[in-house]
This record gives C-alpha cells, structure tokens and sequence, in this order.
C-alpha cells in the first residue's frame, strides 16, 4: 500500500521551511503516521521541518510536517511530507480528500464540456475512490 498519496498537480501546493524541528533527525525513520507527496520546484533534506499550504483553499489550510524524503524527477522534485500527529493527519486527509475532488471535477467537466455541480461530482468520486482512499497512512 502506498504510504504517501499524491497530490493533484492542477492543485498547487506550497513548502515552506518552518524553522522549528520538533523531532531529533535519528527518529526519522518512523515518525509518520501518514503523509502526502507533491511536486516541487526544489529538493529538501530530510528530516526539514516544513509547512504544506493549499493556497486554493485559503489561509486555514496549513499544516506542519516533515520531509520524509526527496526525489530528483526529470524537471523537478517528488517529495514526501510526513504528518507526525493524528490532528493534523486528519485535517489533512480531509483536505486532500476535497482536493482529489476537486480535480475529479476540472477532469469531468472538460471531458464533458459544461460545469458540474460539486455535489453530484463528489459522490461520483466517493463511489468510484473512497473505499481505495487509504484510512490510516495516507492523507
């Protein structure tokens, strides 16, 4: 089972450096509870504290991780937050539920060419994703 769910790209993320480390590095290896993996412009070393912001989603949507790790792509970057407690694990399962949604619905209406309502579409997705949505390690 992936440990890290990924992001949706048409969904810009932010990482910022957060300059309190609240975990000693040698204890990296099995702090997450669950995390997500994005893109990103830059690689991070591991075990940097960092922030996650959802821009689209306003102010609230910020939450502090760890880089569990980072991955050179061809362009860019892969790389994997880890979310250390289950309050911030859950806000942002939540939220990345709303985000792979949210880009279900941009995919639906160019595919069909007129704007979807929002309720229809996130029940297309929950009875098409939900149930392969990871429940405990991933957000």
């Amino acid at each position: 089972m992936r440990q890290f769910l990924r992001h949706p790209c048409d969904l810009p993320v932010e990482l910022v450096i957060r300059k309190q480390t609240f975990l000693p590095r040698q204890r990296l290896h099995n702090i997450s509870l669950g995390g997500v993996a994005c893109n990103s412009p830059r690689g991070f070393r591991r075990g940097t504290a960092i922030e996650l912001r959802i821009p689209l989603l306003g102010d609230a949507a910020r939450y502090p991780g760890i880089v569990a790790w980072s991955r050179k792509q061809a362009s860019d970057y892969r790389v994997g937050i880890a979310f250390i407690d289950e309050d911030t694990l859950f806000r942002a399962r939540m939220v990345e539920q709303a985000c792979q949604i949210e880009s279900f619905r941009r995919q639906r209406e160019q595919e069909l060419g007129r704007a979807q309502p929002i309720e229809g579409i996130a029940l297309e997705w929950i009875a098409h994703n939900a149930a392969d949505f990871p429940l405990f390690c991933a957000v």
